[in-house]
């Protein structure tokens, strides 16, 4: 028996079909309630579009000082290359040199970082006049040599001046990567810079002083390039670490750079940037300038959020990272109610607002450039004193950095909790995501990768939904409807796992016990279901391809939406629920931003990466075998007995799911036993697998 007569026709009490009716009734209540939810993003969008020249007109002298801030946590996973690229594309912004501070956070506290930092601070000196006389984009070098060879082949006087500045680029480069194959450096290289002093009492990473070195000084008349103008002012900063103080993740980083920031150059606008995460548009400064100075509403703006983007994504976003409808769609709608989550990375701050600063309608701040005569007046070696001690593990204690003040602590997402809590206080968010793309970093090239990080973020958003700062009753009041539901968008990824799960067994196991969940073809009630389906899935598929992407790349978003449901939002929801109950703590894991040749090679030939042991991919391959299993085991009972014409008369839509899950799992029964490659399915994985999903459908079949 079916749902032939609706909602008005339960199973009775002992009637075969009874549970999987229930919990399918459940599952519906649940996606429609949380496509209510998506839909908020949708109902009033905004596209923005800055006009630079006019701010350039009206405030070019008067810009204020931007301090920017580069986050680095581990020189194995982020290598100090990398990380120097970032930092140089954004030394090398389109902006006043003299306003412009560049903070280097090295969680790691390594010295084979400082001294690539080192390193480029030299380069820069050469790379600075030549992006500026070229009007180079992008400004990372290793991203601009790659794109820049066919455009200068045209340009005969530029090709010199190229050929000279990859042979910096390259002396620079075998420098830093000498040391890192070394391990350490040199005892020659250590003693030409005072800095390395600072490692003397180096313990371990958990366990040192704060090293703090203003690398170039931006006041001193002396910092100049080589065409004599004045450099930006460029900071290392590792803070101390001791082993009886939490150090509280990038939170902490971002604390420690706010407060060392505003003694040594105290910018009024604050950047921060992940050390993957390059400038890939030298003027997105002013890009966030003219929203938060912009006369009429300027002064309402807290922040300015530009999407997060990747250099390194597939044709078709083998692993959906791109996250396109939330870039291209939802950000859009939800700055159309007071403006966007703030997402961790490439957002423009008022400096006042992450101090705690509530809005008070009506007081304008000034955003104006400013000169300090006493800061001017302190000597190099006094302000690196002065500001050691705000670095230091004991100066948050008593006071409301990472409550009130600054990052909030406490959750994996540190960004979004932070985000809310100053809308909450009465500011606004603006979404920029112009033509050009601000920033592009690097994507996962793992499914492994993928769905840890999206097992962290969904895991963090969980928390906020039951902590105090919940979009639910925090927000309440303090902002608007539009932007509740949006965040609880986000907050509910968690909660999805149950209801995905539910559909993606328990009709297939019915379906091979020949019970009917759903209509029957000759049922009136098979045409909602119809409706809402073909509706569904043709607006989805429309969207994705109006935000850029291709017909394989909504095929591959689907998968990961099917994959990031059964293991990231599951693993997210269970332990949410044991850390409120005090059984586990939550850990920040750093996305790996390396990947060997072998993996590199099969992502970008858009071939799925199965390589690693994971209880996650235990999983997803008990979940495709259990379907294929069903499926197969019906039709062979179909063949046998009555005939597919009833089977499919009887039971459409079970067949019709069972089917596209199988489907759509094709990669993974390649990886199960068909590859040959490191990027496989484990054996132990496929031998477990195969074991529970066969267990499964007997006991379902026979014992139930």
């Amino acid at each position: 028996m079916g749902k032939e007569e609706g909602v008005s026709h339960i199973p009775k009490a002992g009637e075969d079909g009874r549970f999987g009716w229930i919990g399918l009734l459940g599952a519906e209540l649940w996606f429609g309630f949380y496509w209510i939810l998506t839909q908020a993003s949708r109902w009033s969008p905004v596209y923005r579009h800055t006009f630079k020249d006019r701010l350039s007109q009206r405030y070019e002298n008067e810009l204020p000082g931007v301090d920017i801030f580069v986050c680095t946590a581990d020189p194995t996973i982020e290598p100090p290359m990398m990380v120097i690229n970032t930092v140089l594309s954004v030394v090398a912004y389109d902006y006043p040199p003299e306003k412009l501070s560049v903070y280097l956070s090295d969680d790691g506290g390594s010295e084979i970082t400082y001294f690539a930092l080192l390193e480029a601070a030299k380069f820069a000196k050469h790379w600075i006049p030549y992006c500026k006389k070229y009007n180079v984009e992008p400004r990372s070098p290793a991203a601009y040599f790659v794109s820049s060879d066919d455009a200068v082949d045209a340009d005969h006087n530029q090709a010199a001046d190229l050929s000279g500045i990859k042979k910096l680029y390259k002396d620079m480069e075998n420098e830093v990567e000498d040391a890192v194959k070394l391990g350490r450096i040199s005892e020659e290289v250590r003693s030409k810079h005072k800095g390395f002093s600072q490692w003397d009492t180096y313990s371990s990473r958990r366990d040192h002083d704060t090293i703090l070195q203003i690398v170039i000084d931006g006041r001193d008349l002396n910092a100049t390039d080589v065409e004599g103008c004045v450099l930006p002012t460029l900071v290392y900063l590792a803070r101390e670490k001791r082993p009886q103080y939490h150090h509280n993740f990038k939170a902490g980083a971002m604390n420690a750079l706010i407060r060392v920031s505003s003694n040594i150059s105290n910018g009024q606008v604050l950047l921060n940037v992940d050390c993957d995460m390059y400038s890939n548009n030298s003027k997105a400064v002013r890009d966030a300038l003219c929203f938060l100075m912009d006369e009429a509403e300027g002064n309402e703006i807290a922040y300015v959020q530009f999407p997060q983007n990747f250099e390194n994504d597939t044709k078709n976003e083998l692993y959906s990272n791109s996250l396109r409808v939330i870039s291209e769609v939802e950000f859009h709608g939800l700055d159309g109610y007071g403006g966007p989550l703030y997402i961790g990375s490439g957002c423009f701050h008022r400096r006042d607002t992450l101090c705690g600063r509530k809005f008070i309608k009506g007081c304008k701040s000034e955003m104006k450039w400013e000169i300090s005569r006493k800061r001017e007046e302190t000597g190099i070696h006094e302000l690196e004193e002065n500001s050691r001690s705000l670095a230091s593990c004991a100066f948050e204690e008593n006071t409301e950095w990472g409550k009130e003040m600054g990052l909030k602590y406490g959750c994996p997402v540190e960004d979004v909790i932070t985000g809310i809590s100053i809308q909450c206080r009465g500011w606004k968010s603006v979404y920029c995501n112009p033509t050009r793309k601000a920033f592009l970093g690097i994507a996962p090239t793992t499914l492994s990768q993928t769905l840890v990080q999206h097992k962290r973020w969904s895991e963090g958003d969980f928390q906020i939904l039951l902590s105090k700062y919940s979009p639910v009753w925090y927000a309440y009041g303090n902002i608007s409807l539009g932007l509740q539901l949006g965040y609880c968008c986000y907050c509910f990824w968690a909660s999805n796992s149950m209801a995905t799960l539910f559909y993606s067994i328990i009709p297939s196991l019915y379906l091979l016990r020949g019970v009917s969940l759903f209509p029957q073809v000759s049922s009136p009630w098979l045409i909602p279901f119809a409706y809402v389906i073909i509706a569904k899935y043709t607006w989805s598929f429309v969207e994705f391809l109006w935000s850029g992407g291709t017909i394989l790349g909504w095929w591959n978003d689907q998968r990961i939406w099917l994959y990031k449901r059964t293991t990231s939002y599951l693993f997210a929801f269970i332990d949410t629920i044991l850390n409120s109950l005090g059984y586990s703590d939550s850990a920040f894991v750093i996305t790996a931003k390396v990947s060997d040749e072998d993996v590199l090679h099969r992502y970008e030939k858009e071939v799925m990466e199965f390589g690693a042991s994971s209880p996650m991919f235990t999983i997803l391959a008990t979940l495709a075998l259990l379907n294929l299993f069903c499926f197969l085991g019906v039709v062979t009972e179909a063949i046998m007995g009555e005939g597919m014409t009833k089977l499919y008369e009887t039971m459409p839509l079970q067949i019709l799911l069972c089917g596209v899950l199988i489907l759509i799992n094709l990669p993974l029964y390649q990886a199960l036993y068909l590859r040959k490659d490191k990027g496989k399915m484990p054996s132990s994985i496929a031998f477990k697998s195969m074991a529970f999903s066969v267990f499964a459908c007997i006991c379902f079949k026979y014992l139930y």
